[in-house]
């Protein structure tokens, strides 16, 4: 099974940038969609950013121009650039593929996530 882990995460001034990282195993991701997701406590689980393994990319309008979704098959490794953050831009960061049939639920298995922090 594919399984992520990601890094990256930290405190930062509104403004800044931070680049997150996305390490996968398993033998065949480069056949999957991968996305990156966020998630507040108490809130639930949002799409941030996907990329086909073609690709091909698309963001959630709070995010579009400021933040880079990218992938390497051959590292099996996928970031996410992200600049001129913005306090609401906290929180805790994930990847895992993406399904656009289930555009929230991944491959049901969860890393620990990468917490981003935006604050003056």
């Amino acid at each position: 099974q594919v399984q992520f882990v990601e890094s990256g995460g930290g405190l930062v001034q509104p403004g800044g940038s931070l680049r997150l990282s996305c390490a996968a195993s398993g033998s065949i991701f480069s056949i999957y969609a991968m996305a990156w997701y966020r998630q507040v406590p108490g809130n639930e689980r949002d799409l941030v950013a996907s990329i086909t393994n073609g690709g091909r990319t698309n963001y959630a309008d709070s995010v579009k121009g400021r933040f880079t979704i990218s992938r390497d098959n051959a590292k099996n490794t996928v970031w996410l650039q992200m600049n001129s953050l913005k306090p609401e831009d906290t929180a805790v960061y994930y990847c895992n593929i993406y399904n656009p049939f289930r555009p929230v639920a991944g491959n049901g298995y969860w890393g620990q996530g990468t917490q981003v922090t935006v604050s003056s």
